[in-house]
């Protein structure tokens, strides 16, 4: 049997997704949900504004996406990174630009060290 992880211990520049951080980013994360539905998805591109205001998103949550500062949703406003994805989908930003945002770096920085031919 294998040995249980020590979660105590804290990974630098890590944001543990838990029950603290669910609540927090409860209403982020609902929102980010509503983008299985591509009406949803339309809607939002159409009217970001308005679409944030039906899902009651706060200030920072709002400023966080307008920004597409997808490392300030998860680390500030509670955001799961599968609903984060969700969002960058909808706006353009696939998962290596995404990848690059939260490790701080270029786009092209960040595929400098993937070893994926054609992952562009």
């Amino acid at each position: 049997m294998a040995e249980q992880v020590d979660k105590s211990k804290k990974i630098p520049g890590t944001t543990v997704f838990d029950w603290r951080e669910s609540r927090k980013g409860y209403r982020l994360n609902k929102f980010a949900m509503s983008f299985t539905r591509p009406e949803n998805r339309a809607a939002f591109t159409a009217d970001e504004e308005a679409y944030m205001e039906r899902y009651c998103l706060g200030e920072a949550e709002r400023q966080f996406l307008r920004t597409r500062d997808f490392r300030g949703l998860i680390e500030e406003c509670g955001g799961n990174i599968y609903m984060i994805m969700k969002i960058g989908n909808c706006t353009g930003h696939g998962l290596y630009h995404m990848g690059a945002q939260l490790r701080g770096e270029t786009f092209e920085a960040f595929m400098a060290t993937r070893n994926a031919r054609g992952a562009r």
